[in-house]
């Protein structure tokens, strides 16, 4: 019974520490306010990208609409620069996903992706599709 106590108290600990590092790890711009060349409308394993056109106030209306989102807060970037990036953490362990919102050649492009694990369930496409949905 005791072998099996201290089992638990470790795999409980384990939990805690991990909680802890998720929340409380670094989001650094330098490695996540970026956007690559070209990305495709689609959906990855643990990311999403989307592609509309950009009718001049579309960046400004996503940014209200992105920063109305619970749980979303702006990492870097701003609409004036035309490139934002925004972290948004999941309600209970606070995993972050990031979303890099950019005017590209008379388009707007969102690229949303997951900081930890290797897929995202589609949670990265249902959060864009859920703000373009309010465009």
């Amino acid at each position: 019974m005791y072998i099996l106590t201290r089992i638990v108290v470790v795999v409980v600990l384990a939990l805690i520490a991990f909680a802890v590092y998720v929340r409380l790890a670094p989001s650094n711009a330098e490695d996540w306010h970026v956007l690559p060349d070209g990305p495709e409308p689609g959906d990855g394993r643990s990311s999403a990208v989307r592609v509309v056109p950009d009718a001049g106030e579309t960046l400004t209306r996503l940014d209200a609409i992105i920063r109305d989102t619970p749980r979303t807060e702006v990492l870097a970037g701003s609409v004036d620069e035309g490139m934002i990036t925004y972290v948004t953490r999941s309600a209970l362990w606070g995993f972050p996903d990031y979303t890099t919102v950019a005017r590209r050649d008379g388009r707007i492009v969102l690229y949303g992706r997951a900081r930890f694990g290797k897929a995202d369930l589609g949670v990265n496409a249902k959060r864009l599709d859920g703000w373009l949905s309010q465009l």
